[in-house]
């Protein structure tokens, strides 16, 4: 992995430069804008060992919501047994600002949570499964097919409150018990939530096993849901994220999810890396000349001030 931050911010550079070129020889459209779901508040700490002060994490979403992003996901509606520093759930949701046109959602495993949800007064709601079947079993603790009825369940509930719902598939592309996982495994599951009435499907490399080649294949094989209707999560592990959040680009997606400083990864994929960092990602879009609608300095801004609660380093390549 290039570990300097001007080498990699040069890769970077480069790697954006060699896919415009690629773009026009192909004939190409990108998307003119693209929106970022900032996951950090919940996919960023939720594996941090030390808990975050709640008021530490209310600060930062408000922080966020001033950078100009259209989606923020706070927190997540899951046992405090399981998943310890989102044990706040409740009142960090229901104590930061709510800036008009910013979209805070939650993650919910069940109807339990998401009854808290309601009473916390959530709009949109998130669940997740996954494209494998042993990571399935010990993230949520069930089978794909069990997991999907569990979902058909909270999205019903949640339809009844107009609460929107979207949808997550995990290792999509690589999972850290099974190894490889079939392009066409993810659409099956990403079909079934959008059947169900998820109106955003995130594809999830969850372990950031992904390559371009890898991303090709599960683009490609995406057929049960419409491209405006997917969004990507790539995680960092191996540099490649940029190129892949690039590739899919190219097939038509739209939306992004990112980690401010490049928090974050899974509590049941030890290896995982953080989050693609929202930044880095917002360098590319900028270099692409696609719009995004966030103020990418105060972003940095907001990033640095995190990185310095936790105690490490931002993987923002911003100058």
């Amino acid at each position: 992995m290039i570990s300097s931050k001007g080498a990699r911010l040069a890769s970077l550079k480069a790697t954006i430069s060699a896919f415009k070129e690629t773009c026009l020889r192909q004939g190409k459209t990108l998307p003119k804008f693209v929106k970022i779901v900032e996951v950090g508040p919940r996919d960023g700490l939720q594996n941090e060992k030390e808990i975050v002060p709640t008021q530490e994490k209310i600060d930062f979403i408000n922080r966020l919501s001033n950078c100009g992003l259209q989606t923020i996901e706070a927190t997540a509606f899951v046992s405090p047994k399981w998943v310890p520093q989102m044990g706040d759930n409740f009142e960090v949701y229901t104590k930061i600002n709510k800036r008009p046109g910013v979209n805070y959602t939650a993650l919910v495993p069940n109807t339990k949570g998401l009854e808290t949800a309601i009473k916390a007064g959530v709009k949109e709601v998130a669940v997740f499964g996954a494209a494998s079947e042993t990571f399935t079993k010990k993230n949520i603790n069930c089978t794909i097919k069990e997991s999907l009825g569990r979902f058909k369940e909270v999205v019903d509930e949640a339809k009844k409150h107009d609460i929107r719902i979207r949808g997550y598939v995990s290792c999509v592309m690589g999972c850290p018990y099974e190894g490889d996982v079939a392009p066409q495994k993810v659409d099956e599951v990403a079909g079934e939530l959008f059947s169900m009435g998820c109106y955003e499907v995130s594809l999830g490399d969850t372990i950031g096993v992904g390559t371009p080649e890898k991303t090709h294949a599960l683009m490609s094989n995406i057929r049960s849901v419409p491209v405006e209707n997917v969004a990507v999560h790539f995680h960092d592990t191996y540099d490649k994220a940029i190129e892949n959040i690039l590739i899919a680009l190219s097939y038509g997606v739209s939306v992004v999810d990112s980690s401010v400083a490049g928090l974050g990864g899974c509590p049941y994929a030890k290896k995982a890396a953080g989050n693609v960092c929202t930044e880095n990602v917002l360098l590319a879009l900028q270099e692409l000349g696609i719009s995004h609608g966030v103020d990418l300095r105060q972003l940095s801004e907001t990033g640095n001030h995190i990185s310095r609660i936790l105690k490490r380093d931002s993987q923002s390549l911003l100058e």
